[in-house]
C-alpha cells in the first residue's frame, strides 16, 4: 500500500498534486491510503515510484472534471478521495466519460458534489453573528455553524466579501474562521460554548422576522425542505417557526376578513374634483411646491381611488436618488415611500451594503397606488405605460431640484420612466447607463421582487445580490 499523505481532510491542492503523481505511475486506486493532518499511516509506506511534477506522460482533464473534484473533496465520505483516484485514470481512457450520468462513478460523484454545493448554500444562508460582550457596531461577532462537510475553507470567500468592514468569528466542529477587516486566519475546532447565546440586535431580529412572515403563503413542507429542522437549534428564529406555523391558519382568516383599507366613496369623489397641477405651472419653483401641487395630481385616474398622492422623500442634496415602482398599501395609507415589507428588505440591504437611507432621497416613478380589490383586500398592480407617462411630470421635478449624482432603477417599471422605452432588467443590471443630462444611472430588483421569490434558497441568492448591487452603487458614488 502506498501512503499519500494531505494537509487536511479537504485539501484539493494536496489531493490534485499526488493524484497526479500516482496517475502518472499508473498506480490503482485500491492500492493507496489517503491520508488527511494528523492520520496515522501505520504500516504504510511512502510512494517511491511515482514520477516528479514534470516527468512522463502528460494527463489530461476538462475543468469540468476540476470542478466536480473541488467539491467532491469536500464531502465527508471518507471513500471520496479513491472515488477521485479511479476517475481521473478512467478520463485518461474514457474522455467523454463525464456525460454518462447512468455511470456509477459519475452518478455517485455528481451526488457528492451537489451535497456539498447544498450544504456550502446553506451555510451562507443560515449563519448567524451575535456580537459579543463590549461590541461596538463593526464588532466582534461570533456565529455557530456545523456543517455536513468539510466546507469551511470554501466558505471563507463570501463571507470575507460580504462582511468585509465587520470584525468576526464563525465556530465550526471542523475547525474556525477568525476575520479581523482584512485578514483570514484559520483556527482549530470549536463547541457551541464559545460562541455567545444572545445578542442586544436578536429582539430586532426576531420582530422583524415575526413581521414578514406571511401566514397565507405558508407551505410547511417546502419551508422545511429549504430550511431543514437539523438547522433551527442554532437559528434565533427558530423558537418563533412553530408557534407561526401553529397560527397561521388563524392570521390567514383575520387577514381576509379584516376591513377594507381602500377610501371611502366620497374621499374619491373629493378627489376627482380636485385642480390639477399643470406642467407649465409657474408655482413650482421649488421642491416643497412640487410635493404640495403633487397632492392635487389628476394626471390619470390612479389618483381615484388611491387613499393619496406619496411623493418622494429625503434630503434634497442627497448623492443618490432611489426609484421604485409605486407605493404600497402600507405607504399609501401613510403617506411615504417604502415602509411596507419591500421597504424593510430596502432598508436592511440598505445597511449591509454600507448605505445610508437618511442620506439617500427615495421615490416611485408613479405617485398613486394601483390595485385589485379582492374581497377585503387590495392586492398590487403593474402600473400600464400611460400611467408612467402620465407620472413623468413629477419624477423629472425630483430629480431637478435633488440633482443626484447616481440614479438606482429598482425594478423594470422605474427603468422604463428613467429611460423612456421598454428594456429588460436582466440585461440593464450589468451595463453602463446615463439618464439624457448624462446623470449615471444604475438598474437592480425592486426589494418586493425578493419577497415574491418562491423558496428560501432563492430569497437568499438573490438577496445577496441585490445587497451586492447597492455595494456597487456606494463605492461608485463615494470612492472620491
Amino acid at each position: 500500500m502506498i501512503a499519500a499523505r494531505l494537509n487536511g481532510p479537504a485539501d484539493f491542492a494536496g489531493w490534485r498534486r499526488e493524484a497526479r503523481r500516482l496517475a502518472l505511475a499508473r498506480v490503482q486506486p485500491e492500492n493507496v491510503a489517503w491520508l488527511t493532518g494528523e492520520d496515522d499511516a501505520g504500516l504504510f509506506a511512502t510512494d517511491s515510484t511515482a514520477p516528479a511534477e514534470g516527468e512522463g506522460p502528460a494527463l489530461t482533464v476538462s475543468r469540468r472534471f476540476i470542478d466536480l473534484a473541488e467539491n467532491v473533496v469536500c464531502h465527508r465520505d471518507a471513500g471520496r478521495f479513491v472515488l477521485l483516484h479511479r476517475l481521473l485514470l478512467r478520463l485518461q481512457d474514457e474522455p467523454r466519460l463525464l456525460d454518462n450520468a447512468a455511470d456509477f462513478d459519475i452518478a455517485r460523484a455528481e451526488a457528492m458534489a451537489r451535497s456539498v454545493r447544498r450544504d456550502l448554500h446553506k451555510m451562507t444562508a443560515f449563519v448567524r453573528f451575535r456580537a459579543v460582550s463590549g461590541a461596538d457596531e463593526n464588532g466582534p461577532f461570533i456565529a455557530w455553524f456545523e456543517p455536513e462537510h468539510f466546507i469551511l475553507e470554501r466558505a471563507a470567500i463570501f463571507f470575507t466579501g460580504r462582511f468585509a468592514g465587520m470584525i468576526w468569528s464563525i465556530m465550526t466542529p471542523q475547525g474556525s474562521l477568525h476575520w479581523d477587516g482584512a485578514t483570514l486566519q484559520l483556527g482549530p475546532a470549536a463547541s457551541k460554548a464559545d460562541a455567545p447565546d444572545t445578542d442586544a440586535m436578536e429582539a430586532y431580529w426576531l420582530t422583524y422576522y415575526a413581521n414578514i412572515f406571511n401566514p397565507a403563503r405558508l407551505k410547511p413542507k417546502a419551508m422545511k425542505s429549504e430550511m431543514p429542522v437539523k438547522y433551527w437549534r442554532n437559528l434565533p428564529e427558530a423558537e418563533l417557526i412553530v408557534p407561526l406555523i401553529a397560527s397561521a391558519a388563524r392570521r390567514a382568516e383575520d387577514m381576509v376578513m379584516r376591513a377594507p383599507t381602500q377610501p371611502p366613496e366620497r374621499h374619491v369623489r373629493q378627489l376627482r374634483h380636485r385642480p390639477e397641477a399643470s406642467a407649465d405651472d409657474p408655482a413650482i419653483t421649488s421642491w416643497q411646491d412640487a410635493a404640495a401641487a403633487a397632492q392635487r395630481c389628476r394626471r390619470c385616474e390612479l389618483h381615484c381611488h388611491a387613499t393619496q398622492t406619496v411623493f418622494g422623500e429625503g434630503p434634497l442634496d442627497a448623492p443618490i436618488l432611489f426609484v421604485g415602482e409605486q407605493p404600497g398599501d402600507q405607504e399609501d395609507l401613510a403617506g411615504r415611500p417604502f415602509v411596507g415589507p419591500a421597504g424593510q428588505v430596502f432598508d436592511r440591504a440598505m445597511k449591509e451594503a454600507g448605505l445610508d437611507r437618511a442620506r439617500a432621497y427615495v421615490t416611485n416613478a408613479v405617485k398613486h397606488f394601483k390595485f385589485q380589490l379582492r374581497g377585503k383586500r387590495r392586492i398590487h398592480e403593474k402600473p400600464n405605460v400611460g400611467e408612467i407617462k402620465a407620472c413623468r411630470f413629477w419624477l423629472d421635478l425630483e430629480l431637478q431640484f435633488v440633482k443626484p449624482r447616481l440614479v438606482v432603477a429598482l425594478g423594470a417599471s422605474a427603468l422604463r420612466s428613467l429611460t423612456g422605452h421598454a428594456g429588460a432588467l436582466a440585461s440593464a443590471r450589468d451595463r453602463e447607463l446615463a439618464l439624457e443630462d448624462g446623470t449615471p444611472l444604475v438598474a437592480t430588483v425592486h426589494p418586493s421582487f425578493l419577497l415574491r421569490l418562491p423558496d428560501e434558497e432563492a430569497r437568499a441568492r438573490e438577496y445577496a445580490r441585490f445587497v451586492a448591487d447597492l455595494a456597487r452603487v456606494q463605492q461608485r458614488t463615494f470612492r472620491h
